[in-house]
């Protein structure tokens, strides 16, 4: 179940559900980015979590916290 807020890891840690605001919370504090960057950087690249932090460290994504 991809809203298991148990799982840690696996697929559930690859993607990101901008959909689910604790998702976007615990993402948002891992990147170092507001909630509002995510989903721009989401939007722009898609929801693996590898695209999304390949994104913001190129500075795509101007605006860490």
């Amino acid at each position: 179940m991809s809203d298991d807020r148990s799982k840690s890891q696996g697929q559930d840690r690859e993607r990101i559900n901008v959909h689910q605001d604790y998702e976007v919370q615990d993402w948002s504090r891992s990147l170092g980015v507001t909630p509002e960057k995510l989903r721009e950087a989401v939007a722009a690249v898609g929801d693996r979590a590898d695209k999304v932090r390949e994104y913001l460290i190129q500075g795509q994504g101007a605006g860490y916290q």
